[in-house]
C-alpha cells in the first residue's frame, strides 16, 4: 500500500506555531506550511509593521496518517490534529496552493495592501451600494470600518462601511 500524503491542520499551544512547524520539518522530515500576515498595527500609540500568524494557533502539515499520525499528534506543543468526526480533516491541496500564491515570493508571509487613507478613491463591491464610487473621509488602521463620502447625484452622503465591502480604485 503506497503512502497517502495529504495536508492536515494542526492545533498548537498559544504562540507555539513556529516551534511545532520546526519540529515537524526538522525532526519528522515532514512538509509544513505556516502562513504569516504582515500588517501595520498601532502598539502603544506607535505604528509598527508586525508579522503574526495568519491563523493563530494553527499550521498545516503534510503527512500520511497511517505512518506519522502519532508522531505528529504527540509532537511537543501540539494540542491536536483538526478532525471532522472520527478522522483527521484533510486540507485540499488547492487551498495550500492558493495561500502560497497569495504570499508570493515572500516566504510564507502575506502582506496586506497599504492602509486606506483620506482622499483615496474606492468602489463599493458589496451591499446595497455596490458599484458606487466613493472617497475615503477617515480611516482607522486597527478598525474594520471606514467612513466614505458617496458621490450620488452631485450630493455628498457620508456613510460608514466595512473595509471588506470596498476596493481601492487604482
Amino acid at each position: 500500500m503506497s503512502p497517502q500524503f495529504n495536508w492536515y491542520c494542526l492545533h498548537t499551544k498559544p504562540q507555539k506555531e513556529a516551534q511545532v512547524a520546526a519540529f515537524c520539518r526538522d525532526n519528522l522530515q515532514l512538509e509544513t506550511y505556516f502562513p504569516k500576515l504582515r500588517q501595520y498595527r498601532t502598539i502603544r500609540r506607535v505604528r509598527k509593521l508586525v508579522t503574526s500568524p495568519l491563523f493563530p494557533r494553527y499550521l498545516f502539515c503534510r503527512f500520511d496518517p497511517a505512518i506519522s499520525y502519532r508522531a505528529v499528534r504527540y509532537a511537543p506543543d501540539t494540542l491536536d490534529i483538526v478532525h471532522l468526526g472520527e478522522k483527521p480533516a484533510v486540507v485540499e491541496d488547492n487551498l495550500i496552493k492558493d495561500l502560497k500564491d497569495w504570499a508570493g515570493d515572500a516566504v510564507d508571509i502575506i502582506s496586506l495592501r497599504s492602509p486606506l487613507t483620506p482622499g483615496d478613491h474606492v468602489e463599493i463591491t458589496a451591499g446595497p451600494m455596490r458599484g458606487l464610487s466613493a472617497t475615503i473621509l477617515h480611516s482607522h488602521e486597527d478598525r474594520d470600518r471606514v467612513a466614505i463620502l458617496l458621490s450620488i447625484l452631485q450630493h455628498g452622503a457620508q456613510l460608514t462601511i466595512s473595509r471588506s465591502q470596498i476596493r481601492r480604485c487604482d
